[in-house]
């Protein structure tokens, strides 16, 4: 049953709300100072809640509001009503942030004072049993963000070799059980269609050893996660929506993003880290202008969620946050 728009905001408790519009509030606060309008992008809108607090507490703020699922965007927009005047909510996927700009007649680079991105599924989607991305549902075995484009799991899990089904459980999900599962997936495919999330994780659960499945968690979780990000491609979008973020931002414009697993934290990792270090070539005397860093890493490492905040919001424990601020002019090449 699909969740009524009206109760967006008491189903969705969103991750480091508060420490996420902290670290944007500086430059939203300065391009007040200098007259000017703040514009904020919640590149993965979801239901709205980051954004809420964004726009409850900077009022003449306007925000850009980006999801690929069409029934966020509904609900988020239900929710956000009372800012209709304040916001643009596109339907595009978050690497799109240059098209989006440019739709809305703004520069793709130095326009933005900032950019919130909250990675992974969403509470919506695995909420909502019929979209397939929970392995604790029977659900149709779907899994896009976008419904109305793509492929889905179920054409992954039936059409890929066994060889291509092993290499993306392994890279995506970090499952050493990789192979195992692949054998046992194409085995049962050729019994019958596997078309429902129950069904496969029936297959997953023969795969994966007995002592394995008691010590490390739930066995199909490792692969759920697999085929999510190969039916929406979410690492290969990734690695063009942070680069796209951070040319977006003006001087002073600060960047935010939370990551869930290794694989995400990862990218954004070198896209900032690579932004805040001097571009200058190894042993070069001095360290001309165009050499110096674009970006000021705002966090130590990774942030996290305290106890507290996981208590309120279990979905929130895996989260790792990092931020910037650009302090000089995009670099040409």
């Amino acid at each position: 049953m699909a969740i009524p728009p009206s109760a967006a905001a008491s189903r969705h408790t969103p991750v480091l709300r508060d420490r996420c519009v902290n670290l944007l509030a500086p430059a939203f606060e300065a391009a007040n100072a200098r007259g000017e309008r703040a514009v904020a992008i919640d590149a993965t809108l979801g239901m709205g809640g980051h954004s809420e607090a964004i726009l409850q507490r900077f009022p003449n703020l306007h925000l850009i509001g980006i999801d690929r699922d069409t029934q966020a965007l509904t609900l988020a927009g239900e929710r956000l009503e009372a800012y209709a005047d304040r916001i643009d909510l596109v339907h595009a996927v978050y690497d799109e942030i240059d098209e989006v700009l440019e739709d809305l007649g703004l520069e793709p680079q130095g326009s933005v004072h900032g950019v919130l991105m909250d990675l992974g599924v969403s509470s919506l989607q695995l909420d909502e049993a019929e979209r397939g991305f929970a392995y604790s549902y029977d659900a149709p075995l779907d899994m896009r963000m976008d419904t109305s484009r793509g492929q889905s799991a179920a054409e992954v899990v039936n059409n890929y070799s066994e060889a291509e089904l092993a290499s993306i459980i392994r890279r995506w999900g970090e499952e050493k059980f990789s192979t195992r599962i692949a054998r046992q997936i194409v085995a049962a495919r050729q019994q019958a269609p596997l078309l429902r999330t129950g069904e496969l994780v029936e297959v997953i659960r023969r795969a994966v050893p007995a002592a394995a499945a008691r010590t490390g968690g739930h066995p199909a979780k490792r692969t759920f996660q697999a085929l999510r990000i190969e039916v929406n491609e979410e690492l290969e979008v990734l690695q063009r929506a942070v680069p796209a973020a951070v040319d977006s931002l003006a001087i002073g414009g600060r960047a935010v993003v939370m990551s869930y697993h290794s694989l995400e934290d990862k990218i954004v990792k070198k896209v900032f880290s690579t932004g805040a270090n001097s571009s200058a070539p190894v042993g070069f005397p001095v360290e001309l202008e165009e050499h110096k860093a674009e970006l000021k890493i705002l966090t130590k490492g990774t942030e996290v969620p305290t106890e507290a905040e996981i208590q309120e919001n279990p979905r929130a424990a895996s989260a790792r946050l990092r931020a910037v601020e650009r302090i000089k002019k995009r670099r040409t090449s």
